[in-house]
């Protein structure tokens, strides 16, 4: 159970890679937009992710006027949400120039096609495809996109779990390079919004899709809810990322900017290095305390060669030295006789004793 992108292999046995969404935080502006790259590089990010869309082709602006409200994180914008879309889309003829910028701050380049016609033309610049949890309700993108050859990521925000599984099965049946991400799209910023993130939905898909890489696509800002993710089998965490929170747009406010995405790369590495193996064992930095630290039998008195043990003379101290006898051969040991004189507080080693 594992995915190759470019030189990064990501699975349960590697460590953990970082999506850096960039998406809207451009702000409109090319150079900010390559600005933000070298940050999510310096930051610790393993790709730099956008978003291509066509305002037309992704909302009805009758739709959204017809509402006659704009609700949830859209009701703290100015414009209208078709305005907000237009504005925050990613004109293709950038592709190619944050593709170079990418290769040149040694970071993946990413984006997510939300159209037919921006899968075409985002294909020859990316090395996997990112399906925004949108897409569940359209799995036939999904699949458009698994036919190009590449992993496909899923996110799975907003959906039921009758949905995930109709998209997953359309989607295994094209490529068995998949990472299936937990989300949570709540775009408010608000605290509450851990109330919602339900990690364990993680322990879920890995009992229903074993074959598959697990992911966490969140919009939070404290590392916590990133290294639980990790802990229970995420290996491909996502997270939105501008340079200040302060800026004015969709997508600032729930970003994480460099200082707190490096903070949660950094608590991540240390997870993964605590992880360690399943296997439990006296650890190299233990072998010490493995003596120090235990006990062993020790002569409780001043004892004579010949004399019969009894229980009184005997202690189970610290340290337990290397081939002394151990509490649980106490037994063995009361009623046995003193081969030679044994001084007071002297490790019991069978050759010790005699019958």
């Amino acid at each position: 159970m594992e995915i190759k992108i470019l030189d990064k292999t990501i699975g349960p046995d590697h460590p953990t890679y970082f999506i850096a969404d960039i998406a809207a935080n451009h702000d409109g502006d090319l150079e900010r937009a390559k600005q933000l790259i070298r940050l999510a590089k310096e930051a610790g990010a393993d790709a730099a992710k956008f978003q291509n869309f066509q305002a037309p082709k992704i909302v009805s602006d009758y739709g959204f006027k017809a509402m006659d409200r704009q609700v949830s994180h859209q009701a703290e914008w100015s414009k209208s949400v078709y305005e907000v879309y237009q504005a925050a889309s990613v004109p293709f003829e950038w592709t190619p120039i944050l593709k170079d910028e990418c290769d040149k701050a040694g970071i993946h380049y990413f984006t997510s096609p939300y159209d037919h016609k921006s899968i075409e033309m985002v294909d020859p610049y990316i090395p996997a495809f990112k399906a925004g949890s949108g897409l569940i309700s359209w799995p036939e993108m999904i699949v458009e996109m698994a036919k190009k050859g590449k992993p496909v990521l899923v996110s799975t925000g907003a959906c039921k779990l009758g949905e995930v599984v109709n998209a997953m099965e359309k989607v295994m049946a094209v490529t068995d390079q998949i990472v299936l991400f937990q989300c949570n799209t709540n775009y408010t910023a608000s605290p509450d919004n851990y109330d919602h993130l339900h990690l364990r939905v993680l322990e879920t898909y890995k009992a229903m899709f074993p074959d598959v890489v697990l992911g966490l696509s969140d919009h939070t800002h404290s590392p916590a809810p990133v290294v639980g993710a990790v802990t229970l089998g995420a290996r491909v965490i996502e997270r939105h990322f501008t340079d200040s929170n302060q800026r004015e747009g969709p997508d600032h406010k729930f970003a994480l900017n460099p200082h707190t995405w490096a903070e949660m790369v950094e608590q991540v590495r240390i997870l993964e290095r605590s992880l360690g193996s399943p296997l439990k064992q006296v650890a190299d930095n233990e072998k010490d305390t493995y003596i120090v630290q235990r006990r062993c039998l020790r002569a409780g008195c001043e004892i004579k060669a010949g004399e019969v043990f009894t229980a009184e003379m005997i202690e189970v101290l610290r340290p337990a030295t290397p081939g002394a006898l151990m509490s649980w051969d106490l037994d063995q040991v009361i009623g046995m006789k003193a081969r030679t004189d044994l001084p007071f507080g002297k490790e019991l080693r069978w050759s010790d004793l005699e019958d």
